[in-house]
């Protein structure tokens, strides 16, 4: 199969040498006649605007989780996939995990200043409520990771489909599990119903001393609410891994805001040497007419 690579000029060196070493037959090009590829692999930054050249396009594969920023392209009509690795869900987990036990554990409470703070002992973990918004591939690893320690977790999803090892609910319910969830995880994708979901209204429906981690997008939280909402204490801490926009400009005013973590989209990045296998797997089901891993549903947006 002759495959055209779109991503950042920057990725290539990485990136072809896995391809190559998941499969060695694979005609990989950065670019050339559109007519003459039978796949892509994509991600922003790629150079790749107008797809309606490439009509012998059977698949465009993104190198990335989320596809926002493809799947409103009007001239993209060839299915499309998005990408789900172990290494992108263990590296959801693992960055989850650890803001989830810094807040759970109340670590910020310790200062290096020579007070001797012996305050409040924590509670077990079964005894802290985690929430996770978002229950997809990496929601669920991120469960999973959770649950092995002991915390009980609340699952939220459009339908609210049953997960193992999860007390699923349908987001017509946010209001009523946001009520008892003292540590928030956000993992939901961009689309028109979740915009804002976390408003000036819903962070107030949190008890005091509530944490949120946004792994997802920055759209899911009312940038504007959260800076009030963490003045009133609800939510007590906000660790933020996606914005609006990307870069966070110097002036932002969650770079100075005490009750803010800022990180720069680290949660979960995608690695070739896990995920190159998966795309390429990905290619021959489509190549053979096979059905294709995690195809993206354009009317839901993910």
């Amino acid at each position: 199969m002759k495959v055209r690579f779109s991503a950042s000029p920057a990725s290539w060196d990485e990136w072809a040498p896995a391809l190559r070493a998941a499969d060695p037959g694979i005609d990989l090009h950065r670019d050339g006649d559109p007519a003459s590829f039978d796949a892509i692999i994509y991600a922003p930054g790629g150079d790749i605007t107008d797809f309606t050249p490439y009509r012998n396009v059977r698949l465009v594969q993104s190198l990335w989780a989320g596809v926002e920023r493809i799947v409103t392209n009007d001239t993209l009509t060839q299915p499309l996939a998005r990408m789900v690795d172990p290494g992108l869900a263990q590296g959801m987990a693992e960055y989850c995990t650890g803001w989830a036990m810094r807040a759970h554990l109340g670590m910020d409470g310790y200062a290096q200043d020579g007070t001797w703070r012996n305050g409040q002992i924590p509670p077990l973990a079964p005894e802290r409520p985690v929430t996770i918004l978002g229950v997809g591939e990496l929601g669920r690893a991120t469960a999973a990771m959770l649950g092995s320690i002991g915390f009980p977790v609340t699952g939220v999803s459009h339908s609210g489909r049953a997960v193992p090892g999860i007390a699923m609910h349908p987001l017509a319910h946010l209001d009523d599990v946001l009520a008892g969830s003292q540590i928030v995880i956000c993992l939901l994708p961009d689309t028109a119903d979740t915009r804002n979901l976390l408003d000036a209204r819903r962070l107030a429906l949190l008890p005091k001393g509530a944490w949120i981690i946004n792994a997802g997008r920055g759209t899911l939280i009312d940038d504007d609410a959260l800076l009030q909402g963490l003045n009133d204490g609800r939510p007590a801490h906000a660790v933020l891994d996606v914005f609006r926009s990307e870069p966070l400009a110097p002036d932002h005013p969650f770079w100075t805001h005490p009750g803010i973590t800022v990180t720069p989209h680290v949660a979960a990045d995608t690695r070739p040497a896990t995920a190159a296998p998966v795309a390429v797997q990905n290619l021959r089901r489509a190549m053979q007419g096979q059905p294709v891993d995690n195809l993206v549903d354009r009317a839901k947006g993910y």
